[in-house]
């Protein structure tokens, strides 16, 4: 079969892949192209029909599972107070070792300074170190390199 025909084949299967999205027509699409390389390169009929079912075997057996696991991964994102680490926030009340308030995302949070010897007086921008419970943990943006 001549080169172009695989390409044509890769073109439909890629196609059928676009609209089913289920890997296999895109996996079997590229089993086609590397069937068209063989076939360019010469080689007969069996050469390329060995390509392509090797290659399809090896894409659907082998990656197709991989992918579809990774696929299936939510990805990695902070959610509730945990997204509010690293956020800045401005000071309300001066921030010490052991108590104050800052404005954080629009809501006022009970603050302590993560450095037990700072206090932070009102106005300052501060960081959000850590959330221990409702007590953001905060640290001075100004002291920071």
């Amino acid at each position: 079969m001549p080169w172009f025909v695989w390409l044509l084949a890769a073109g439909v299967l890629g196609a059928a892949e676009f609209f089913t999205l289920t890997l296999a027509f895109g996996l079997m699409a590229g089993a086609a192209l590397v069937a068209a390389v063989v076939a360019g390169a010469g080689i007969g009929m069996l050469g390329q029909l060995v390509a392509f079912a090797t290659t399809a075997a090896a894409g659907l057996v082998i990656v197709r599972p991989v992918a579809l696991r990774h696929m299936a991964q939510t990805p990695l994102t902070r959610e509730g107070s945990d997204a509010l680490i690293g956020k800045r926030a401005e000071v309300v009340q001066e921030v010490t070792a052991t108590h104050g308030l800052i404005k954080l995302s629009g809501e006022e949070w009970s603050a302590r300074a993560l450095d037990e010897s700072h206090v932070i007086p009102i106005g300052a921008l501060v960081d959000v170190m850590e959330i221990e419970g409702a007590t953001a943990i905060v640290y001075p943006r100004e002291l920071l390199p």
